[in-house]
């Protein structure tokens, strides 16, 4: 079988990935030590986040012609891609947090939601928090005056039992 034919199925993989896939990032992994390989390899799989690392000719044939085409400028050395299809800033943001610690690992470029973001973007987006968080901080916004306004209501109504 010709090499080109062995080729075939790992592009198509990768093409079946992106597809639908909210978040793309590529991230240079050089340097980074077995241990911290799988505790990231982990959080990403708990996270829901495809991880893997494929030779940039293949990414390179799988990105022509997809959003991610600008991101065939950035595939040097070694890379590793993150994909989610659920949480776009997933990726950046759990990249970003083991960055931190591992120095040699460097989040590289991305498309999110069909935009692409360069180094300098995708550390931004890193910084976003979860969609939870977001939920939770507009809760705890709109509970607050409703939960002030009862709590004047009850004191109003205190203080004209007191008098009378």
């Amino acid at each position: 079988m010709a090499k080109v034919e062995l080729k075939k199925p790992i592009v198509a993989e990768i093409s079946e990935n992106i597809k639908d896939a909210q978040s793309i990032i590529i991230a240079s992994y050089s340097g980074i030590t077995v241990e911290q390989d799988t505790a990231l390899r982990k959080e990403m799989r708990e996270a829901g986040i495809h991880y893997k690392v494929y030779k940039n000719t293949m990414m390179n044939f799988a990105f022509q012609g997809t959003p991610c085409e600008e991101l065939c400028k950035h595939l040097e050395g070694p890379n590793a891609i993150a994909i989610s299809k659920d949480d776009a800033t997933a990726p950046a943001r759990i990249l970003a947090k083991h960055a931190k610690t591992v120095k040699t690992l460097k989040l590289v470029a991305g498309v999110v939601e069909g935009a692409y973001y360069d180094e300098a973007g995708v550390n931004a987006l890193a910084e976003i928090p979860s969609r939870e968080e977001l939920l939770g901080k507009l809760l705890g916004s709109i509970q607050s005056p409703i939960a002030n306004f009862a709590r004047v209501i009850s004191q109003i109504a205190e203080s004209k039992e007191a008098q009378a």
